[in-house]
C-alpha cells in the first residue's frame, strides 16, 4: 500500500473481482462477529460522512468464521472474551458479555454476513444502517447474530419488510453472492478486519488494514478524495 493513498497502485479491473463503474470507491472488508470491526464502527461511520458525495461505500464481508459447526468449548470462550475485553478498553465501545454463559453456542459468522448480503441486495441504502443495528445487537445487547429470527426482526427494525428479507436470505442467489464476498475479500489479500480499500477507475490501494482510527487516515482519506 502507498501510505499516502494515491491511486493507482494496482489494477482490480482485469480481474472481475470489481467493476463498479467510473468514479470513486470505498471498500470496506469486514464481518459483522468480528469485535474489531464492531470497535471500528465509528470509524467507519465517519468515513461515510467524509466520503459523502464523492465516493460511494460498499461493505464486501470477509467471513471470519463461516461454517463453524461446533459448540464453542471453554479454551475459545476465553480466548474471544479477552479479545471483546481488549477491543473496549481500547475504542469504548459496548459489549455485553452474557454471550459467553451460552456453552452451546455456535460461533459461525456465515448468517450474519448473509444477513447483510441479503439486506445489500434488497435495498443497498439500508446495508450500513442494518450492519450498525446487527454489530450493536450481537456486542451491546446480547443478541445470537447467527438466528434467522434474530436476524429478522433486526432487518424490520431498519425498516425492512420481514417476508423479503426472510425470502432473501434464503435464497441460493444470496447464497453464492456471500460465497463471492468471501472468495473476493481473500482475492484482494485481506487477511485481517476490518480493511479499507479505495478504488477509482479499476485502480486500488489500501487505505487501512486492521483497526485504526479515523484521525489516523483522514488526511490520506482527503487527499485521495480531492485527487
Amino acid at each position: 500500500m502507498n501510505d499516502t493513498c494515491s491511486l493507482p497502485s494496482h489494477d482490480a479491473q482485469h480481474s472481475g473481482l470489481f467493476e463498479p463503474g467510473p468514479g470513486k470507491h470505498v471498500l470496506y472488508f469486514g464481518d459483522p462477529m468480528c469485535s474489531w470491526c464492531w470497535g471500528f464502527a465509528p470509524e467507519l461511520s465517519k468515513i461515510n460522512a467524509a466520503i459523502a458525495g464523492k465516493a460511494q461505500l460498499h461493505l464486501v464481508m470477509g467471513g471470519l468464521r463461516p461454517g463453524t459447526v461446533e459448540p464453542w468449548d471453554a479454551k475459545m470462550r476465553d480466548y474471544i472474551r479477552h479479545h471483546w475485553q481488549e477491543v473496549a478498553d481500547k475504542t469504548g465501545q459496548p459489549f455485553d458479555f452474557s454471550r459467553f454463559d451460552d456453552a452451546r453456542f455456535v460461533y459461525d459468522t456465515e448468517p450474519a454476513c448473509r444477513a447483510l448480503v441479503a439486506v445489500r441486495s434488497l435495498d443497498p441504502e439500508r446495508a450500513l444502517p442494518f450492519y450498525e443495528a446487527l454489530q450493536r445487537g450481537f456486542y451491546a445487547q446480547g443478541l445470537n447474530a447467527t438466528d434467522s429470527d434474530v436476524l429478522a426482526t433486526i432487518a424490520q427494525s431498519v425498516g425492512l419488510d420481514r417476508t423479503r428479507f426472510i425470502d432473501a436470505f434464503n435464497h441460493p442467489d444470496v447464497r453464492a453472492k456471500v460465497a463471492f464476498d468471501f472468495s473476493r475479500t481473500r482475492a484482494f489479500g485481506v487477511s485481517g478486519f476490518p480493511s479499507v480499500l479505495c478504488a477509482d477507475n479499476g485502480q486500488y490501494a489500501f487505505l487501512s488494514l486492521g483497526y485504526g482510527s479515523y484521525e489516523t487516515v483522514a488526511a490520506r482519506l482527503q487527499e485521495w478524495l480531492n485527487a
